[in-house]
């Protein structure tokens, strides 16, 4: 079997791939190598510490989807 070029792969095109060979290890691992890459670039949220904290909830996962939208 022929293997694929997984770094010529777009995430999403890599994504399809390990969906459709769910045996196949190094695409997984390949995936997660870049998932953990891309992750760096991450903010990170502190967890909430009062009621008022939540309030500013739905903007932050807001903004957090347009970002995931963003990278996929």
């Amino acid at each position: 079997m022929i293997q694929p070029n997984f770094e010529a792969m777009s995430r999403k095109e890599l994504r399809a791939y390990i969906l459709e060979h769910r045996d196949d290890e190094y695409a997984f691992r390949v995936y997660l190598d870049r998932i953990t890459a891309e992750a760096t670039d991450s903010a990170i949220y502190p967890a909430p510490q009062s009621i008022d904290d939540l309030k500013h909830f739905p903007q932050l996962l807001e903004k957090f989807r347009r970002e995931r939208e963003g990278r996929e």
